[in-house]
């Protein structure tokens, strides 16, 4: 069984790749040097070529600010490339699992949102991530498609890397308040993945995968702050006074019921996986 994970150097394929050992697979980890799915001449190709059986798309363009002026790449890989992958996957009885987030809702929800509530993404980066979502259910209605948010992990750059960096270098950092969302360390998220892959029974669909629990980004600031020992001042500001190009949803909880009864998944708290990820990341360090 070879299994192809696209993003590999990214923090969800990094993680995916410390793990892949205790699996007994063939495993082929590709970056934008060996398999950029941004050529979308070369997709079908490279596809042909390596024959997965197993195909984990972790590979998009993440950068949230930046697709606001730029989105024609930004449509290309978290899209147009994706429907490519789905034809040829579906085409070629290869499994697909597909890395969504939780940007494809506006956050405006008084309750964790499930997988049949209604989208509709704030920003370009989410805008282009359901049209994603979309075409891959479309040209493979086998497929399955995990929404996540608040992604992070010692690999790469994501909001705990960014605080540790800052609160180094800084007495003083300001961090948003009024944005919720469920923490996932990336770490957990690739067992996920792992788990569903080497279960017998594939159940196409959408489904939420996330930790649990509820904070702000403040919160989850001073959790990273207190774990880690740092001494830095942090001031709560609102999304109006943390001037932002691209709109952020305000209520990113995900209910993961569905994946939790489909796959028979243990949900993992928050704090937890973040003192753990920590932990790694200062023996790293």
């Amino acid at each position: 069984m070879k299994v192809l994970v696209t993003g590999g150097k990214g923090q969800l394929g990094s993680e995916l790749h410390k793990i892949s050992t205790n699996y007994n697979f063939e495993w082929l980890f590709t970056d934008r040097q060996s398999f950029d799915i941004s050529d979308q001449d070369n997709i079908d190709v490279y596809l042909d070529i390596c024959k997965p059986n197993i195909i984990i798309n972790c590979a998009a363009y993440t950068s949230v600010d930046n697709a606001e002026d730029d989105f024609e790449p930004a449509n290309t890989i978290n899209h147009k490339s994706v429907e490519l992958i789905a034809k040829w996957s579906y085409g070629n009885n290869c499994k697909l699992i597909h890395i969504s987030t939780d940007y494809v809702y506006d956050g405006n929800s008084l309750f964790p949102h499930v997988e049949t509530d209604q989208t509709d993404p704030l920003n370009n980066y989410g805008k282009t991530k359901l049209l994603g979502d979309i075409v891959c259910q479309k040209n493979n209605p086998s497929s399955i498609i995990i929404r996540t948010s608040w992604l992070y992990s010692s690999f790469g750059n994501n909001f705990l890397t960014k605080m540790i960096n800052v609160m180094q270098d800084n007495d003083e950092i300001e961090v948003v308040d009024d944005q919720f969302g469920s923490p996932t360390y990336a770490g957990d998220l690739a067992n996920v993945i792992l788990y569903i892959i080497s279960n017998k029974k594939w159940q196409p669909g959408i489904y939420n995968y996330t930790n649990s629990g509820n904070i702000s980004w403040y919160d989850f600031a001073n959790k990273i702050k207190s774990i880690y020992g740092f001494r830095t001042i942090i001031t709560s500001v609102s999304t109006k006074e943390y001037s932002q190009k691209a709109k952020r949803p305000k209520y990113s909880i995900l209910d993961n019921s569905k994946i939790i009864n489909a796959f028979k998944i243990k949900q993992m708290d928050y704090l937890y996986s973040l003192k753990k990820c920590i932990k790694i990341t200062q023996n790293e360090s």
